[in-house]
């Protein structure tokens, strides 16, 4: 049986029954939500460029733009090698990591819709501290408190969408998260495109104006219906049917409320949530979902280009100003490849996107790998030809990337897990997530100054890995509820033979989640 592929036979439970209208509701639901999206994008396009403003360098990083000043007396691809240089983004990532699991209890007690408020506000406060900022620590607080506001959004809007979208469209309205964080991206570098020119404050207004989508998302965030799952799980079952109707655009929803009730009876029984991922029924969610995804997702090499993308033009030899303008374009790479994704996954599947984004993403690490190992690091500019080329490879990498790892890196999680472990794994997801991104975010730098081109060709080894990885253990999960997931594992080739029926666990029990 090929790769990732499951039984024809697998027999899901109500799916055939389930009805839905797409209405003005549930646009409204999931483009509010969305919004969480924006704000994890705008820190990861505005960062680079602030760190490239000669302004910002100057009053926080004197060392550094002295370097930058004198980069003909050193191999250009050290340029910005500075550690706290680089803590300066990866610190963020690092607070999203500690309060991701805090929001893993608040979104399984209080609901998705608590976590999304919860996210709002630390991120206004975060923006409001790094616009006055007039010293590192300022800084490095305000962006600790960015970062928790991304470990509540990341953990709790992906969920939302999921349970919203009925099963046939799940994909398209999922990857309106990666969407919205790729708009965020474009706009971030839009604003430091333009506040470039204004000196000496145009790196204060970048970074102030993350309070834009946080207000946007934490008042439209009271208007939103948390999720009939979430509601469901709380007891709360009338309000749960009655958010359903409203959704679904139709009274007729016994079918799929009955799942969503069996689901939330399965899920009472767990008291340790954490403790049931490690169960052989969840094994393939926890190596899949749970770790294997979301750590691919940032090995890819992406993340470096959008933490560093104007970093990085300028260490090719563009000046500031185009430097910026370049990252505008890759990032506008992104949005297309994430429309893409939006329109077509719900057609093609998953693992499609995924296999043949990855053929093309390690051609692409290796071609950029190749040209710098001829041209670059000499301490002179780059031909324009060469530039241009490289300019054009990077926004192929990210048009890739941008309709698979991306969107999918998200999507795929949120939807493997059961309701009695899906919280504690988002959680797990995010937490992967965040280790690698600010692993990335804190090492790039280093890594382009000792290994230059080489750390490229690592980027691409890894690529194909993990495009095999996904051609042998996942399997298509395009239009299957939510609540069936599990019926793919125990019909695929390989994890079948692991879960058996979901009934029998080595060492937990897998109702419980207590020692035999």
């Amino acid at each position: 049986m090929a790769g990732g592929a499951f039984a024809d036979g697998a027999t899901l439970k109500r799916a055939h029954l389930y009805e839905y209208k797409t209405t003005g509701y549930f646009i409204f639901s999931c483009l509010v939500a969305a919004m969480g999206g924006s704000l994890f994008g705008y820190d990861l396009g505005v960062s680079g460029g602030v760190t490239s403003m000669d302004d910002f360098l100057k009053k926080f990083f004197p060392q550094v733009y002295r370097r930058k000043q004198q980069h003909l007396h050193e191999t250009d691809y050290c340029k910005y090698d500075n550690q706290i240089l680089t803590l300066f983004t990866s610190s963020l990532y690092f607070g999203a990591l500690i309060f991701t699991f805090a929001a893993s209890h608040l979104t399984r007690s209080k609901g998705r819709k608590a976590s999304i408020i919860c996210g709002a506000l630390s991120f206004l406060f975060g923006a409001i501290i790094n616009a006055f900022a007039m010293n590192i620590a300022m800084l490095i607080i305000g962006r600790l408190l960015l970062g928790v506001g991304i470990g509540f959004s990341n953990q709790a809007v992906p969920l939302y969408l999921s349970e919203m979208a009925p099963a046939k469209t799940r994909g398209r309205y999922n990857q309106l998260f990666q969407l919205t964080t790729c708009l965020g991206i474009l706009v971030a570098n839009l604003v430091n495109y333009g506040t470039e020119k204004i000196h000496p404050w145009g790196w204060r207004l970048s970074l102030g104006s993350a309070i834009i989508p946080a207000i946007l998302m934490g008042v439209g965030a009271l208007f939103l219906p948390e999720t009939p799952n979430s509601l469901v799980e709380q007891g709360k079952l009338e309000e749960g049917r009655k958010v359903l109707e409203k959704v679904r655009g139709t009274t007729n929803v016994d079918a799929e409320f009955a799942d969503l009730i069996d689901a939330s009876n399965e899920a009472k029984a767990i008291k340790h949530p954490f403790r049931n991922l490690l169960t052989r029924k969840n094994r393939p969610q926890l190596i899949i979902g749970a770790l294997g995804i979301p750590m691919f997702q940032q090995l890819t090499g992406m993340n470096s280009i959008l933490f560093y993308a104007p970093v990085f033009f300028q260490s090719l030899g563009f000046g500031s100003g185009t430097s910026l303008y370049s990252s505008v374009i890759t990032s506008g790479a992104l949005v297309v490849g994430a429309l893409t994704s939006m329109a077509l996954v719900d057609k093609f599947g998953r693992r499609t996107f995924f296999i043949e984004a990855s053929i093309e993403m390690f051609c692409y690490m290796v071609a950029l790998a190749i040209t710098l190992a001829l041209k670059f690091g000499q301490g002179v500019t780059l031909p324009k030809a060469i530039s241009v080329f490289l300019v054009i490879i990077i926004c192929l990498f990210c048009f890739a990337y941008g309709r698979s790892w991306g969107p999918l890196g998200w999507l795929v999680p949120s939807e493997l897990f059961p309701l009695e472990t899906r919280s504690a794994g988002q959680s797990i997801v995010v937490c992967v997530n965040m280790i690698f991104t600010a692993l990335i975010a804190q090492c790039f730098l280093v890594s382009l100054c000792h290994i230059r081109y080489g750390i490229f060709l690592i980027f691409a080894g890894l690529v194909a890995f993990m495009g095999t990885f996904i051609f042998f253990l996942l399997p298509e999960t395009k239009q299957v509820p939510i609540e069936e997931i599990y019926l793919l594992f125990q019909n695929h080739w390989f994890w079948k033979k692991i879960v058996g029926d979901g009934t029998n666990d080595d060492g937990l029990d897998g109702e419980k989640g207590q020692p035999n």
